[in-house]
């Protein structure tokens, strides 16, 4: 099985790297090969990565897997260390599903972009974002997991900046910048952390459990590791870049930010903060609850003044906030530093992942048809009324808005309802008082998420089909549509009817870091 990891990394890496050679004798015949390659190449990652997921060891989560563990800067003991367990398999999967959807739909609306970039340059760059977003899943050294994080701002800033609208270069510049910082300052903790312990194995170190490292240390590397993770996650207030990055970005660049870049923060939380520098979480942890309390409420409250009639509102905008708030959900689990709170956490990572995915394909077909992504002008005077011109795409939206706010039998329940009850009973050391007033904004939150959805949903999918469109032809779902977004509708709905299928593997792995590895 280290072998069927090994290539899961390669694949997507070696197929950018085709890219860079000519595939065609004209551009047109180049472009046609090169999205169908890309699409073939991301199809045989989900195939890898179901073969690892198949032959996982389901009785024994907690233990890494597919282990590859070799030298490769002996002179800093940074190591070629690669496994999977419980925490990043379901994160695997995602990436690997969630990448070849995008490539799927790239085949038939690839973002027009200036003209100059190519469907081979874009395939490249999907290809190089693949990798690196696998990787960080995937490594279990300190100076990878950096490099990891890395490799995915570059291909992510020009998919933005060249195959983006709007404000594109602007956005692609404010989230480039953001992220490096983030980066440069998590950084600093982890070289922190590996000069004082002696080693950047992320195994040993969590191991350890912060034996070797002195408080001050802790403190110190906690501290920079939080705030470089929490701009990737984003935790309010060092969320201002994602906002304008997905307005900005083309729909398969909003699908992975939302759906897999924005977990890399909150893996790094759970994977690296807690179980390396216990005692630095412990001390910011009440922090990072208040944050992610206030980033709940405050990312509701701005969906509801963007979805109001008169505001002028984008739905990929208003999306983003949403973002903001759910991801507050994860924080705040991670906060409680408890088995259920972290399981909550972990399970919301992936049902936003799924969900959001899901809207950004939806608002990226809206806006294909009606030309723009403006509620008001979506919802005219009357409302949009997808339900009688596309009922497919309707009825869909509305799924994705109800799994959303978090109803039972879909899979954004689970993941907020566990987080609020490891906020309603934190560790031990932790303030009970304090964490139940985030659970009450938590709780306050859940209900403006409804209100704002059921807006959207009010104004997008009714009002009256006989009233003129913005648009004269507006088709309904079409069949690559559906080849992309049906896999989503499905596992939404599974997550939330089978929720043990991701806590029977968190649980035990969640348990075994907070233990001490």
């Amino acid at each position: 099985m280290n072998a069927v990891l090994i290539a899961l990394l390669l694949l997507p890496l070696a197929g950018a790297a085709v890219t860079l050679a000519p595939f065609g004798p004209d551009r047109a015949t180049a472009d046609r090969r090169a999205l169908r390659f890309g699409t073939a190449v991301t199809g045989a990652v989900l195939v890898l990565t179901a073969v690892l997921a198949a032959g996982f060891d389901h009785d024994r989560p907690s233990r890494m897997q597919a282990v590859t563990d070799v030298r490769w800067i002996p002179a800093l003991d940074v190591r070629l260390h690669l496994g999977v367990d419980g925490i990043s398999l379901p994160l695997l999967v995602l990436t690997a599903l969630l990448t070849f959807l995008c490539a799927v739909y790239s085949t038939r609306r690839l973002p027009s972009g200036d003209g100059v970039p190519s469907a081979q340059a874009f395939t490249g760059l999907l290809l190089l974002l693949e990798t690196g977003m696998l990787a960080t899943f995937a490594v279990l050294d300190l100076v990878l997991f950096f490099v990891a994080f890395e490799i995915v701002l570059i291909p992510m800033y020009f998919m933005i900046a060249r195959w983006g609208s709007g404000a594109k270069v602007p956005a692609a510049n404010r989230f480039i910048l953001y992220t490096l910082l983030g980066s440069a300052v998590m950084l600093l903790g982890f070289l922190l952390i590996g000069t004082k312990a002696g080693t950047f194995d992320m195994t040993r170190l969590a191991a350890a459990h912060g034996s070797g490292l002195s408080h001050t240390t802790q403190l110190i590397a906690a501290l920079a590791i939080l705030l470089g993770l929490a701009v990737k996650a984003p935790a309010w207030p060092l969320h201002s870049w994602l906002p304008d990055a997905h307005t900005a970005a083309p729909t398969a660049g909003s699908v992975l930010l939302a759906g897999v870049l924005l977990k890399m923060g909150t893996y790094g939380l759970v994977r690296v903060w807690l179980p390396i520098v216990p005692d630095g979480a412990a001390t910011f942890a009440p922090y990072l609850g208040a944050f992610a309390a206030v980033g709940i409420v405050y990312g509701s409250l701005v969906c509801l003044a963007l979805a109001r009639p008169g505001a002028k509102g984008d739905l990929k905008r208003l999306i983003a906030y949403s973002s903001v708030g759910h991801m507050g959900f994860v924080l705040l689990g991670i906060a409680s530093l408890t088995p259920a709170g972290l399981n909550g956490a972990l399970f919301a990572n992936i049902a936003h992942g799924l969900v959001t995915g899901l809207l950004f394909f939806l608002v990226g077909a809206v806006k294909d048809r009606y030309g723009t992504a403006d509620l008001d002008t979506l919802a005219g005077a009357t409302g949009a009324a997808l339900y009688g011109r596309t009922p497919r795409i309707g009825a869909l939206l509305a799924f994705a808005a109800v799994a959303s706010l978090g109803l039972p039998g879909l899979a954004g329940f689970w993941g907020e309802l566990l987080a609020m009850f490891g906020a309603f009973d934190p560790a031990a050391f932790l303030s009970r008082p304090a964490f139940l007033t985030y659970m009450v904004l938590a709780g306050l939150g859940t209900l403006l998420t409804a209100a704002y959805l059921l807006v959207v949903v009010r104004r997008v999918c009714m009002g009256d089909p006989k009233q003129p469109a913005p648009v004269a032809d507006v088709p309904d779902l079409r069949p690559y549509e559906a080849v992309s977004w049906t896999p989503l509708a499905a596992l939404t709905l599974l997550a939330g009817l089978w929720p043990a299928l991701l806590l029977g593997l968190s649980d035990p792995a969640v348990k075994h870091l907070l233990g001490g590895g």
